[in-house]
């Protein structure tokens, strides 16, 4: 905030205690009750929901920006007479509170309960307009109940199965991590590199809703950021093309490729297939097995990010089958290589060399045809080492003969495969089922027994919530496997089915279940029939307004929509689309770069509220630029915001008029800018432009004071009715000084219930504006014109002012430059 934008406050005049203000109003509100919504049909309802917190500590700097950006919301549609809903809880499972409880030599919960006590005080105190009364957290039993329900449930649909697979593993936390949760080849938690493991692990289908996910996003366009559907769309990732079947002579069964450009096939010169999948130790050789396994190892210590880098060597294992082209009978050789997943597609490629550059790079180091099947006017790759990709007419690919365009030859492809038995047309996604499997302590169990007899065996309803048992320090250090598995008493049960021994499922959820379906709980806390009671999602979702880190783009936000689409399906919700709008803030940083401990360069929220108040730190954050941009501290004042909310509370001090007065005998044009801005404010709101409705405010404030000052004072009704609309619009950014501003305007508490003003659409209309006059750059003149005036008459008006005829001194006009209706530039010859 630049400090040059507003005045000191009078050191004679009223002065706003901070401290004294916070204290005062958040005991009021907690106690008037004021956040917690009626609930009664009264007022139409609106749902604000914050992305909740994870309880690692005490509020920090982009808590601050978040959750002060969602009472902006929250704020503005009670204003404007909504029942609303703003509720708060805690993703209290997960990895840092054991981590914590290993090192401490305690219990998780410990570490967890205290840490949500702390910064449930600091929300409080941070003046957000919150629903206390609906808190959850999603380690408490009876909500984890619900989570393990919900996976039953979608177990029963076939949603939720377990498979052998390759999985990410961490070694340092040691579990495993879903796709999403490997950032550039490492673990999101503690930046460790990601290896490879085979493990027997619990998966969501979300591959089922693939296309429903990419499809239902035009119900989010108009208020969801587009950079987030695009990163939802690209991780999705639904490709058009076919599956082409290689016979391998000697087998009954082929090597099945997925690919977008089957009109390449007569280009194809190899296969390549993954080291890690289930087919390369089947066909390989005796001859090359010993070099195929050495390769094998090596691949598993690499990552996923590695092996799909498209500026790595490519590298790679012949081994020693080949396999026959469907359309070309030509035979083709059979390779591995890390650069293919076992996990995408079906785990092999066809190389078709002449029009793919990863093709390409590995046929020339490996001496492999090169051969070129569409004509683009390009260089030959075999000279170039570039690989060609546009369009032009087929060559040496018969089927193709005299077909020119990519779509025809697509689709003819695709057609002579069908004939021939030998492939068909299909849609295929990068998307890949969500891993929920965790091999740590804190979080949801697995609501599974495992019985010799009868095989996975669900826990029945009325045993649910299985909780977790009393684990502590060393305990819970990791093994490799769940420390759940060491606590035997709670592993071996009687299985419901034959009452035979079993054994209980030893894994965790991962935390994003919990955040998959919390928004729902909120609408009914406490609710002892399900999840939630329908009716009363009904009432109050899909929510208004959703804010949070674009970070949780695909982590969070694409299981949400998941978990919705299940529960549809379930007929327990008439939605598919939890969240209409969606408001991504950035980032808090602070000298260039994000705050860290290593950096030095961590602000402490709490100290920047002790020296400054809550109210300036939410103005600084709010005032600093658009919500979606970074905010970088070290270029902020908050003391620049203390001296401006002094002088909007000296407003309301200095009223005289009574409450209820009509303005209509008021300043006319103070009414009239009042009206022009509170109109200004109303649509930044509306438009997420929150930085410029603050500036707008500090406008009025300005507009207000001059009036106070040279106008007819504090007694004139104008200058009550543009405090008051301070007030009020104040109240979304910094309530405590708003309220104290309307206690002192003699109003009643609390400002949050006062309505926001309507706008007087006749005092909109700008009567008149001043016209500046130059002559030779110098200001010659003001005139007073109609804003609709045309260049002519504004040329007339200019040229017979007396003070302009002075400054002409009779020389002739070389140039006149109009403005209408705010300048007039006469250059004299």
């Amino acid at each position: 905030m630049n400090e040059s934008s507003v005045e000191e406050a009078d050191a004679t005049g009223a002065r706003y205690d901070a401290r004294a203000a916070q204290e005062r109003w958040a005991a009021f509100w907690e106690a008037d009750q004021t956040f917690t919504p009626l609930d009664d049909g009264s007022k139409e309802r609106r749902y604000v929901l914050d992305m909740f917190p994870y309880p690692s500590g005490d509020l920090h700097m982009g808590h601050a920006e978040a959750f002060a950006m969602g009472d902006v919301w929250a704020r503005f549609l009670k204003l404007r007479g909504y029942d609303v809903m703003h509720p708060i809880g805690w993703d209290s499972f997960g990895l840092p509170a054991e981590n914590a409880a290993i090192k401490r030599n305690a219990h998780p919960a410990e570490w967890t309960y205290a840490n949500i006590d702390t910064q449930a005080n600091s929300f409080k105190r941070y003046g957000l307009s919150l629903d206390w009364s609906r808190r959850l957290h999603t380690s408490d039993p009876e909500y984890y109940r619900w989570t393990q329900w919900l996976f039953l449930r979608f177990r029963e649909r076939g949603l939720a199965y377990r498979k052998a697979s390759w999985v990410n593993w961490c070694p340092k936390d040691q579990t495993v991590l879903a796709n999403e949760q490997v950032i550039n080849g490492e673990c999101e938690r503690c930046g460790s590199p990601v290896t490879k493991r085979e493990l027997t692990q619990w998966f969501f289908k979300v591959t089922e809703y693939a296309d429903r996910l990419l499809d239902d996003m035009e119900q989010l366009e108009a208020g969801w950021p587009e950079r987030v559907l695009t990163m939802q769309r690209n991780w999705i990732g639904r490709s058009e093309g076919a599956y082409i079947d290689f016979a391998l002579p000697g087998s009954d069964e082929p090597i099945t490729v997925f690919t977008t450009r089957p009109d390449t096939l007569y280009g194809a010169s190899f296969l390549v297939i993954a080291p890690d999948g289930k087919l390369a130790p089947k066909i390989v050789t005796d001859d090359h097995r010993a070099e195929f396994e050495a390769y094998l190892e090596k691949t598993k210590s690499e990552t996923e990010i590695e092996r799909q880098s498209t500026d790595r060597e490519k590298t790679g294992v012949y081994l020693g089958v080949d396999a026959i082209n469907p359309v070309s009978g030509a035979k083709i050789p059979v390779f591995v290589a890390d650069y293919v997943l076992a996990e995408y597609g079906t785990g092999a490629v066809m190389g078709s060399a002449a029009h793919d550059q990863r093709d390409l790079d590995f046929a020339r180091k490996y001496g492999l045809p090169i051969l070129v099947v569409i004509d683009s006017g390009q260089e030959d790759p075999n000279v170039s080492g570039i690989a060609t990709k546009a369009d032009g007419p087929y060559v040496n690919s018969p089927v193709l003969e005299g077909i020119s365009d990519t779509e025809t030859g697509v689709a003819t492809m695709i057609k002579v495969l069908q004939e021939k038995g030998a492939g068909r047309g299909a849609t295929t996604y990068r998307l890949r089922d969500w891993l929920l499997s965790r091999q740590r302590f804190w979080g949801a169990p697995i609501p599974i027994i495992h019985c010799e007899a009868c095989g996975e065996v669900p826990v029945p309803d009325d045993q649910l919530p299985v909780e977790l048992p009393y684990l502590t320090g060393t305990d819970l250090n990791p093994k490799g496997t769940s420390p759940l598995a060491a606590a035997t008493d709670w592993v071996n049960v009687d299985c419901p089915t034959c009452g035979g021994p079993a054994t209980r499922d030893t894994d965790t959820m991962d935390t994003f279940v919990d955040s998959s379906w919390y928004f729902f709980r909120y609408c009914s806390p406490g609710f002892e029939g399900g999840p939630f009671d329908p009716e009363d999602v009904r009432r109050w979702m899909p929510v208004a307004q959703y804010v949070g880190g674009v970070e949780h783009a695909i982590l969070h936000l694409l299981y949400m929509r998941f978990f919705t689409k299940a529960l549809y399906d379930m007929g327990l919700v008439d939605f598919t689309e939890p969240m209409r709008r969606l408001l991504n803030q950035g980032q808090v940083i602070n000298q260039g770069k994000s705050m860290s401990k290593s950096l030095g360069n961590g602000v402490d929220l709490g100290e920047q509220i002790e020296n400054f108040g809550v109210d300036a730190v939410r103005l600084t954050m709010i005032f600093a630029g658009p919500p979606e941009e970074d905010i970088d501290w070290a270029d902020l004042s908050p003391s620049g915001s203390v001296k401006f909310l002094q002088r909007a509370y000296r407003l309301a001090a200095d009223v005289t008029s009574e409450p209820g007065v009509d303005p209509a005998g008021g300043d006319a044009t103070l009414r009239s800018t009042a009206h022009r801005t509170l109109a200004d404010i109303t649509q930044c709101i509306e438009t997420q432009r929150f930085n410029v409705a603050v500036a707008r405010i500090m406008e009025l404030v300005n507009a207000t004071r001059k009036v106070i000052d040279t106008g007819a004072g504090p007694a004139d009704p104008a200058v009550r009715e543009a405090c008051e609309f301070v007030a009020i619009a104040l109240s979304l950014v910094s309530p405590y000084v708003a309220e104290e501003m309307w206690e002192q305007l003699g109003k009643p508490p609390s400002i949050a219930n006062a309505g926001w003003p309507t706008v007087d659409e006749s005092l909109l209309t700008i009567e008149s504006v001043t016209c500046v006059i130059q002559v030779k750059g110098k200001v010659r003149g003001r005139l007073e014109v109609s804003p609709t005036i045309g260049e002519d008459e504004l040329r007339e008006l200019a040229l017979a002012e007396e003070s302009v005829q002075r400054a002409l001194d009779g020389r002739e006009i070389a140039k006149i430059i109009i403005r209408a209706p705010k300048l007039v530039s006469i250059v004299p010859a």
